[in-house]
């Protein structure tokens, strides 16, 4: 029978070739799903799955992913062989068999650092992201010189926990990083460009080093441990001696080419404004940074003196007017940049880490108030702090290292960057 125009048959092999090849221009998102892809996934999910809701059987497994019973316990023991999962005792039931629960293995650790510009925090972390030990490192200005403290420091923090296993090491940093090679691309705080951080801690340590933006890893680590459940746009803002922000849109992490998006706080909002650390005049960060609040204190003061944001804000909290001013323009000024972040990803929610955490009280009304005048629509998005600002960070080091090491999907590119280099 011949067939009719309009129906597939007529549709000659160039022309459907042409079509796919259209579609996939047109959707650049789109992956063919192969066979190993699919495992990739469901070795994800079932991770992610163990991780919310441990302990857990594997029958449990299977319902709540609805993949075959057969499937589930073939990856179970795929992640029991690679360590993130282990196995504990059985537990009674009223009928049938007793099923053996599943958890996170609390034996495998992890080494991790917020790094600042005179100082490092270094941690040992649990895949749960508890916190078992922490020490404070402080940091010489010269980058060979930081290696080494860390490093030193990262010793001593793995010889007292003996017995243990360490996956790796992640670092977070106020700049940006190249999500294919772990190189620094813009780090205005830190004297640390075109020095090989991550492949000179590996060195010594024997570890993978993970590098990442302290704002990235702040998003991965509420991604990771469940903080953000529902949301699918999200800007997180880390506010230290910089600014830097994360973005979440349409529930995909977002770095950018080289790694650079999200960098609000080189946006220039006063072109005769103060130098920023980047070289230019006038950024946002310049205005609404820690050291923004320090400079507006020591303005009003009429002294060059050096005060800690810790001072800054007891001194605050104790009603010292010039202190609260301080604080009060610093917020004002984070408060009118977001216009420019609402204005262009409309995000559900806005999550605060670092310094500016420790006063959110304080700075919460201020920085809403700002944000409302710039408003789009009648409603804009949660304002919301992170919590403590220094574990916040670390934890998030942390969820680097989990997201590059444990999800064989998600971390597609940096395991292509690590088998190619």
């Amino acid at each position: 029978m011949k067939a009719k125009k309009n129906s597939p048959q007529a549709t000659s092999v160039a022309e459907r070739e042409a079509r796919g090849k259209r579609s996939v221009r047109e959707f650049a998102w789109v992956e063919a799903a192969s066979s190993e892809l699919t495992r990739d996934i469901n070795r994800d999910l079932i991770l992610e799955q163990i991780r919310s809701r441990q302990p857990i059987s594997r029958v449990a497994l299977a319902r709540h992913t609805g993949l075959q019973p057969s499937t589930v316990s073939s990856i179970v023991e795929q992640l029991k062989q690679e360590r993130w999962i282990k196995e504990g005792p059985a537990v009674q039931t009223p009928r049938g068999r007793r099923p053996t629960m599943v958890t996170l293995n609390d034996d495998l650790l992890m080494l991790v650092a917020d790094v600042r510009p005179s100082q490092a925090v270094l941690a040992v972390v649990d895949l749960n992201g508890r916190f078992l030990s922490r020490r404070v490192v402080p940091l010489p200005t010269a980058p060979e010189g930081a290696v080494m403290a860390i490093a030193s420091g990262f010793q001593a923090l793995r010889d007292g926990h003996p017995g243990k296993v360490f996956e790796g090491v992640g670092i977070s940093v106020p700049g940006r990083v190249n999500p294919e090679t772990n190189a620094l691309m813009l780090i205005p705080n830190l004297n640390w460009m075109n020095y090989d951080v991550s492949g000179k801690l590996s060195e010594i340590l024997g570890l993978t080093v993970e590098i990442e933006n302290d704002a990235n890893a702040c998003l991965l680590s509420e991604l990771w441990f469940g903080n953000l459940d529902g949301l699918r746009n999200v800007v997180l803002l880390a506010i230290s001696e910089g600014l830097g922000a994360a973005l979440l849109v349409e529930g995909r992490l977002v770095s950018g080419s080289n790694g650079l998006a999200g960098e609000f706080g080189h946006v220039t909002v006063d072109a005769d404004g103060p130098k920023c650390g980047c070289g230019k005049q006038g950024c946002w960060e310049v205005f609404a940074s820690s050291q923004a609040a320090q400079r507006y204190y020591a303005e009003q003061r009429g002294h060059t003196g050096k005060i800690s944001m810790r001072e800054l804000v007891s001194l605050a909290l104790d009603d010292d007017e010039a202190a609260k001013a301080a604080l009060r323009q610093q917020c004002e000024h984070i408060g009118s940049g977001l216009r420019v972040v609402n204005a262009s990803l409309a995000p559900e929610a806005i999550l605060f880490a670092g310094e500016i955490t420790t006063f959110w009280s304080l700075a919460s009304p201020i920085i809403e108030a700002e944000c409302k005048r710039g408003l789009l629509a009648e409603t804009g998005p949660r304002l919301i702090s992170t919590g403590d600002g220094e574990l916040a960070l670390l934890r998030g080091a942390a969820a680097v290292v989990l997201h590059r090491h444990s999800g064989y999907y998600r971390a597609s590119s940096v395991r292509n960057r690590k088998a190619s280099s």
